[in-house]
């Protein structure tokens, strides 16, 4: 079986990280996004340390769909430099790894 990706970013507004996952879901980059916060995150930006509070978006697609999920997001992030970090599932239940696949195939 194939394996499987997590894709995480982080926005400054719950409606931002609402139309990153629909946009991904409905285009089948994903199979599915969860978002979740807020959080408050702490972080170096322009010489300043700052404090924003963050949504959470988690994406699960396969490995072929990674690259396209990831412009995606850089494409419609609301960020000068947006976190998107990728992390490669080691381990998975195989019917959910196949769901994941079978919904990130073209319609």
């Amino acid at each position: 079986m194939e394996q499987i990706h997590v894709v995480t970013t982080v926005v400054d507004a719950r409606s931002v990280a609402e139309v990153l996952s629909a946009a991904a879901v409905a285009g089948r980059l994903a199979a599915c996004a969860q978002v979740s916060g807020p959080l408050d995150s702490t972080y170096w930006w322009d010489g300043r340390m700052e404090s924003t509070r963050e949504w959470t978006v988690q994406f699960k697609t396969a490995s072929d769909r990674v690259d396209a999920l990831v412009e995606h997001i850089r494409g419609a992030h609301p960020y000068d430099v947006p976190e998107i970090l990728v992390v490669a599932v080691g381990s998975a239940n195989p019917a959910y790894t196949a769901w994941v696949h079978e919904h990130t195939r073209p319609a």
